[in-house]
């Protein structure tokens, strides 16, 4: 196979990379290095059987050659990121995702949306299932991704239906692991870094929100299965062990050995945060048998290992 990765450069894409590079797939990874970054793929430098494109996927898209799967992770994914990016993150949903198909409609290839959790914003339906339409504030901060993701959604349906293409959408939850930034506002990295600097940790809120942390391998194993399969409508992938960021930012504390604890900010929490958020994976253990492998302190300890000596290395 050769498969284009759009947002290759990026924490999902990178991991994404070297899957299929694993696998005897040819990997073309795109990305314009806005929230990406070449450090995430340089061990891929020399590799034959991988090219790196340097290239905004809001703009048309060319790519010499067969291709055989399209898999579309190109987007900012962190609310400081997308808040700091509002356009570019709802031209990459719509203008991105738009080219993207076209491009396999053309090379008659397999397309792979990443979607997320926060197509269901704040839900009122606890676990989130799939049929579950979700309770999103259009207009909030937070709109700008989670309705870029929702009209992606749509497009890439409106393709299936209207060309026959082959599509598959992919709902992440929650995910962790190396390649992280360490500066991107979400909670994993934000305790992670505080925690081995030896600082007391930031709760935003009252800790009461609840979340599910899901390691990079189990998301790429089961984005993999996704694509091999034949079903078109969206599947979340996530893990259900449940936990507030309260009992979070205790198990993080614990595992890198931190005393400092933790501090409550002052205000409420973030606007537009959800407060729990849990997925329904029922349809990913029956269509693709999958269900995740790695506990949450194993994942946290190979995370803070690598967040480590990020922090060691020389400048």
């Amino acid at each position: 196979m050769r498969v284009l990765i759009t947002g290759g450069a990026g924490f999902i894409g990178s991991h994404l990379c070297d899957r299929f590079l694993a696998d005897g797939s040819r990997v073309v990874a795109m990305d314009n290095l806005i929230t990406g970054t070449q450090d995430n793929i340089a061990h891929l430098a020399g590799n034959r059987a991988f090219e790196f494109i340097y290239h905004d996927v809001s703009n048309f898209i060319h790519v010499p050659g067969p291709i055989d799967a399209i898999l579309h992770f190109a987007s900012p994914a962190s609310p400081m990121d997308y808040l700091k990016y509002p356009i570019q993150t709802l031209k990459v949903g719509a203008l991105g995702t738009h080219n993207a198909l076209g491009l396999a409609r053309a090379k008659n290839a397999r397309f792979l949306l990443a979607s997320t959790s926060e197509v269901y914003g704040d839900p009122l339906v606890h676990p989130q299932s799939e049929s579950y339409a979700g309770n999103v504030d259009l207009v909030g901060p937070r709109g700008v991704y989670d309705e870029a993701k929702r009209y992606a959604e749509a497009l890439v349906m409106a393709y299936h239906r209207q060309h026959g293409m082959e599509t598959r959408i992919v709902r992440i939850f929650n995910t962790y692991g190396p390649r992280m930034r360490l500066d991107d506002g979400r909670v994993v990295p934000n305790f992670i870094g505080q925690a081995i600097r030896g600082e007391a940790l930031t709760i935003y809120g009252d800790g009461s929100q609840t979340r599910c942390f899901q390691y990079i391998d189990d998301l790429v194993e089961g984005v993999v299965r996704l694509l091999q399969s034949d079903f078109v409508d969206p599947v979340n992938i996530g893990t259900t062990r449940e936990i507030s960021v309260l009992e979070f930012a205790k198990i993080v504390n614990g595992i890198a050995n931190n005393a400092a604890g933790s501090v409550f900010a002052v205000g409420a929490r973030t606007e537009g945060d959800p407060q729990t958020r849990k997925p329904d994976t029922s349809r990913a253990h029956a269509v693709l048998n999958w269900q995740p492998q790695v506990e949450l302190e194993q994942g946290l300890q190979l995370t803070i290992r690598y967040f480590r000596d990020v922090l060691t290395e020389p400048a």
